[in-house]
C-alpha cells in the first residue's frame, strides 16, 4: 500500500493512499467463492452455481461491499503508519475505483493538534471564603416555613404576596396567540413568575373584578413572535388567597426529620446541611474558576469533527434538561460555543494528566463514593448499584480526576480568596 501525506492546515491533513489491486480484487474473489453455495439463481442446483454467474449477478455489489470496507481499514492503516492522531472520521474522496485497477482516494481529515502546557502560574484563581453564620440559618428556617405555608381565601383586594386565581386572554392587533389565554390560572403575587406588567395590574383587584391591561414583551422573550410586542389582555379574578406561615413548633420541627422536636437541635441540623452544601459549592466555584483560567491561558487548533460531535451532545442534554423537547431544528450554531468549549477543556484536561502522569486514585474513588452514599437511606445497595455499573463508576472516577487536576492547577496558581455571603454563593 503506497501512502502519501500532505499538510493543508494546522490540524488539517490529506493521505493519499493507493490500495493494490490483488488486495482488492482478492478479497472480491474469496466473497464470491463463498457465495456460491448460498446463492439461488434459476437453472442451477443449490451450490452447482458457476463462479462466472455468481460474479455477473454479484460481483458490483460485492465490490462496493469490500471498497468501503477497505476505505475504512486502510485509511486507519495509513494513518498508523504515518503517527496521525486522526480527530474525528475522514472524508473520503474515490480517484480511482475500477475492478482489477487499484484502488486510490484521498482522505482528508483533522488532527488532534499538538500544544504545550501553559504556565498556569500566571492564572489567578478566586476561593470563596464563606462562613455560616446564625443569621444564615434563621434566613434558611424562614424559607422552610416559605415552603411549607398554606393559603386562606380573603375579600379585601390583592396585594404582593398574595395568590390570585385569573381567567385570562391576551391579543395582539385583535388577535390572540397560543399560550394567550387561561382559566383559574394560579398567580404568586411577586414571585416574579409572570411578566411584571401583568402581576402589576392584578395588584388592587378584587374576586370578580375585571380589567383590561396592556402588557409589554421585553426584548429578550423566548418566544420570536412575541418579543418586543404589546398585548392586550382582559383580566378576571377568581380568587385572592393570603399566605399563612407554619410555627416553627415540635410538630413543625419534626417534619424535617429532628426527632426531639427542639429549635436548638433543628437549627443545628439546618446549621450541619448549609455546611455540607457549603462545602460543595466552594469547591465547585473553585473548579469553575480553574476551568475558566485553562481554557483562557490556551489557544488551540480545535478538530471540527470534536465539536460537531459535542454539537450533539450538547443538544440532546439540553433536551433532556428541557423534559424531552424536540431540539433538533434548532440550528448548530446555537450549540458551537458551549460545544467548543468543551472540546477544548477536554484537550487540555488530557494533556495535563498525559504530561504529568496522573493516574486514578483508587482510594480517593472509594471515598468519594461513600461520601456520595452517605446520604441515601440505604447507603450499601447505591454502592453495589455503582460498583456494578460501569458507566456510572466512571462518572466517579472521572469527578476524582478533575479534583486532582483542581488540585494540581492551585499548587502552581494565585489563589485569592473572595469573601462572600452564604446566600451569594448559593443563588449565584
Amino acid at each position: 500500500m503506497q501512502v502519501s501525506v500532505e499538510a493543508t492546515g494546522n490540524i488539517e491533513r490529506k493521505l493519499s493512499i493507493v490500495v493494490p489491486a490483488e488486495r482488492v480484487d482478492s478479497e472480491v474473489d474469496k466473497r464470491l467463492k463463498s457465495m456460491r453455495s448460498r446463492v439461488k439463481i434459476d437453472g442451477f442446483r443449490p451450490g452447482k452455481v458457476p463462479l462466472s454467474v455468481v460474479s455477473q449477478q454479484y460481483g458490483d455489489a460485492v465490490y462496493q461491499e469490500v471498497v468501503g470496507e477497505l476505505f475504512q481499514s486502510t485509511f486507519y492503516e495509513a494513518a498508523q503508519q504515518e503517527n496521525l492522531r486522526v480527530a474525528g472520521m475522514p472524508k473520503i474522496e474515490a480517484k480511482t475505483l475500477e475492478p482489477g485497477k487499484d484502488l486510490e482516494y484521498t482522505a482528508t481529515f483533522d488532527t488532534y493538534p499538538d500544544f504545550e502546557i501553559a504556565d498556569v502560574s500566571k492564572m489567578t484563581v478566586k476561593r470563596p471564603k464563606v462562613k455560616v453564620t446564625a443569621a444564615d440559618v434563621d434566613e434558611m428556617i424562614e424559607t422552610l416555613r416559605d415552603q411549607q405555608k398554606e393559603w386562606k381565601e380573603v375579600k379585601r383586594a390583592a396585594k404582593e404576596g398574595d395568590l390570585v386565581v385569573v381567567d385570562f386572554e391576551g391579543k395582539i392587533d385583535g388577535e390572540t396567540f397560543d399560550g394567550g389565554a387561561a382559566e383559574d390560572f394560579s398567580v404568586e403575587l411577586g414571585a416574579g413568575r409572570m411578566l411584571k406588567d401583568f402581576e402589576d395590574a392584578i395588584i388592587g383587584m378584587k374576586a370578580g373584578s375585571e380589567k383590561t391591561v396592556d402588557v409589554a414583551f421585553p426584548d429578550d422573550y423566548p418566544s420570536d413572535d412575541l418579543k418586543g410586542k404589546k398585548a392586550q389582555f382582559e383580566i378576571k379574578v377568581k380568587s385572592v388567597s393570603s399566605p399563612s406561615l407554619p410555627t416553627v413548633n415540635k410538630e413543625f420541627i419534626q417534619k424535617f426529620g429532628v426527632e426531639d422536636g427542639t429549635k436548638k437541635s433543628f437549627k443545628e441540623e439546618i446549621k450541619a446541611n448549609m455546611e455540607r452544601e457549603l462545602e460543595q459549592r466552594v469547591k465547585a466555584r473553585v473548579k469553575q474558576s480553574v476551568m475558566e483560567g485553562l481554557h483562557d491561558l490556551h489557544e488551540i487548533d480545535l478538530p471540527e469533527a470534536l465539536v460537531n460531535d459535542e454539537v450533539q451532545q450538547v443538544r440532546n442534554e439540553m433536551a433532556q434538561n428541557a423534559q424531552g423537547a424536540d431540539l433538533s431544528t434548532l440550528p448548530d450554531d446555537m450549540f458551537k460555543e458551549q460545544a467548543a468549549r468543551r472540546v477544548k477543556l477536554g484537550l487540555i484536561v488530557g494533556e495535563i494528566i498525559t504530561k504529568n502522569k496522573l493516574e486514578k486514585d483508587q482510594s480517593r474513588v472509594d471515598e468519594m463514593l461513600n461520601t456520595l452514599a452517605s446520604s441515601y437511606e440505604d447507603p450499601n445497595a447505591l454502592i453495589e448499584y455503582y460498583r456494578s455499573n460501569q458507566e456510572a463508576m466512571q462518572t466517579i472516577e472521572a469527578a476524582v480526576m478533575e479534583e486532582m487536576i483542581v488540585e494540581w492547577v492551585l499548587d502552581k496558581a494565585k489563589v485569592e480568596d473572595e469573601s462572600l455571603k452564604f446566600t451569594d454563593l448559593v443563588n449565584s
